[in-house]
C-alpha cells in the first residue's frame, strides 16, 4: 500500500510580507502542490520569496468538488500545503472541511503556527485577553444574526468578530443596541502601513470613523462585566422607580449598572407595568 502524503496548514501574512516563518517558507518550497484560496494572491507571495510551485484553487465555492480531488492526491502520496488569502487556514475558512476529510481518511495533518488577525487584534486591544471567544463573521440571515448578537450581549468573555469595511458601520449600530456602553476596539489594516486601532464605546468609535472605511476589519468587544443573572434587573428597576425616576430613566440606569443595553433590560424585565 502506497504511503499517504501530508497536508500542511500554512499561515501566510495578513498584511506585511515579512510576517511569515522560515518553516512555512521551507514547507511551501518542498511540497508537491499548494492549495490556495486565491491563487493570484498566493502567487504574489511566492514570487516575493522566489518560490516556484504548482497551485490549485480551493475556496468556499469549489470546496465540495475540489476537496475529494485533493484527498485523492494526498492518498497517492502527494504532499499539499493549504493556504488562505491571509492568516491561518481553517479559521473562518473552508480549510476546516478539508481537515475533516483528511481526518476521516487517516491522512496526516501538520499545522504550522503563524499570523492570525483575531489574535493580533486582541493582544493590542487593551481588553481582557485571558479569556475570549472568536465568533468570526456575523450571520447574514436576520434571525441567526439576532440570536448571535443576543449571545454576544450576555457573553462575559471578550468577543472577537471579523467584518468587511463596507458593513462595519451598520454592524456597529446593531451592536450598540445589544451591548450598550461596553468598550469595543476596531482594528483595521493590521500589520500594514496604515494600521489603526479605534477604541471606545460603540458610539465613540462610530464618531471616530471616517466617511470611507478601508481594509479588513477585526472588532474586539469587551465582555459583560456583570451577568444579568447575578443581579435581579427587576429589583433594580423597582428601586429606581421608587426613587422617583420615570420608566425610561430607570431602564437606562439599570442598563448602565448591569453593563447591558436598554433593549436587554426590557427583555429581562418583561412585565405589564413597564411595557
Amino acid at each position: 500500500m502506497e504511503e499517504y502524503g501530508t497536508l500542511y496548514l500554512c499561515p501566510t501574512p495578513i498584511g506585511n510580507l515579512e510576517d511569515i516563518t522560515l518553516r512555512v517558507l521551507r514547507v511551501l518550497s518542498e511540497v508537491d502542490l499548494i492549495a490556495a484560496e486565491d491563487t493570484r494572491q498566493t502567487l504574489k507571495l511566492l514570487n516575493h520569496y522566489e518560490i516556484k510551485k504548482s497551485l490549485v484553487s480551493y475556496h468556499e465555492h469549489n470546496k465540495v468538488t475540489m476537496g475529494p480531488k485533493l484527498i485523492e492526491k494526498l492518498k497517492s502520496g502527494k504532499s499539499i500545503a493549504l493556504v488562505t488569502d491571509a492568516g491561518t487556514p481553517s479559521i473562518s475558512d473552508p480549510g476546516e472541511e478539508l481537515v475533516r476529510l483528511c481526518i476521516q481518511e487517516g491522512i496526516k495533518i501538520v499545522p504550522l503556527p503563524g499570523p492570525t488577525a483575531a489574535i493580533t487584534a486582541l493582544i493590542a486591544s487593551g481588553l481582557d485577553a485571558s479569556s475570549f471567544v472568536f465568533e468570526g463573521f456575523l450571520p447574514k440571515k436576520s434571525k441567526e444574526r439576532r440570536e448571535k448578537l443576543e449571545r454576544i450581549s450576555r457573553e462575559e468573555r471578550t468577543t472577537i468578530l471579523y467584518e468587511s469595511p463596507h458593513r462595519l458601520k451598520e454592524t456597529l449600530k446593531e451592536l450598540k443596541e445589544y451591548i450598550g456602553e461596553r468598550k469595543v476596539v476596531v482594528a483595521r489594516e493590521l500589520t500594514k502601513i496604515h494600521e489603526e486601532f479605534i477604541r471606545g464605546t460603540v458610539e465613540e468609535v462610530l464618531e471616530k470613523l471616517g466617511e470611507e472605511v478601508k481594509g479588513e476589519i477585526v472588532i474586539v468587544i469587551e465582555g459583560a462585566k456583570i451577568s444579568p443573572l447575578q443581579k435581579d434587573p427587576k429589583e433594580l428597576l423597582d428601586k429606581y422607580l421608587k426613587l422617583g425616576m420615570d420608566k425610561k430613566e430607570a431602564v437606562k440606569k439599570v442598563a448602565e449598572e448591569l453593563k447591558v443595553s436598554k433593549r436587554e433590560v426590557y427583555k429581562l424585565v418583561i412585565d405589564e407595568d413597564i411595557n
